[in-house]
């Protein structure tokens, strides 16, 4: 998204198969970016066996291990999709009574803007800023271990920018024509394991 980084209310980092989310949350806790942090997430069929407590409860632990103090993070164990992490964490927020006017939403390199789209259109009346560890595709990819996983996720993040703001789930984003065409590429050659089955898709 190329969101310049700046304070804001409170970090929301998005549970997921890469831990390095929790590094990047973690860093910009430590830079001073947020009071507090809300860890957000369950298990998927990517994570149950890595992160067998769930998401969020691995990311909490690994940001205490970076220096984070305990009272500096909240949980919530039951997202299961993007929508599900900003939906459950704005409760749980409102829940302990924290004022939110902006919000710093940490994620996958390659997951900002599905993120941001559907942040936006779920808590609309707030800043969202968008945040991910600063690396390369290549760093990326190493720091993963799995290419095909990598590009499976990212063309799956790719499919959702097309589809889901028709079904209500996310503001809908321009997409230029060479990542358009890109995106068909990478499908055709048998990059789906992530895919949404609709018909929409398939076209």
């Amino acid at each position: 998204m190329g969101h310049e980084v700046r304070p804001c209310s409170v970090a929301i980092g998005l549970g997921s198969h890469d831990l390095g989310v929790a590094d990047a949350t973690a860093a910009l806790y430590h830079d001073g970016m947020v009071p507090l942090i809300v860890f957000t997430g369950a298990t998927s069929r990517t994570t149950r066996e890595r992160m067998p407590r769930g998401e969020a409860e691995h990311y909490r632990e690994r940001a205490e291990e970076l220096g984070v103090p305990a009272a500096a993070i909240l949980v919530e164990p039951n997202a299961r999709n993007t929508g599900e992490n900003i939906t459950f964490s704005r409760a749980l927020i409102a829940d302990q009574g924290i004022a939110v006017s902006s919000v710093l939403l940490v994620c996958k390199p390659y997951e900002e803007r599905r993120a941001y789209a559907t942040a936006r259109k779920l808590w609309p009346d707030v800043e969202w800023v968008c945040a991910s560890a600063p690396m390369s595709f290549a760093e990326y990819v190493a720091s993963i271990g799995d290419e095909r996983l990598v590009i499976d996720m990212l063309v799956g993040a790719q499919q959702r920018l097309v589809i889901y703001p028709d079904e209500g789930f996310m503001i809908r984003q321009e997409i230029p024509q060479d990542v358009e065409m890109a995106f068909r590429r990478l499908v055709a050659d048998g990059f789906t394991s992530r895919l949404v089955p609709t018909a929409a898709a398939r076209d």
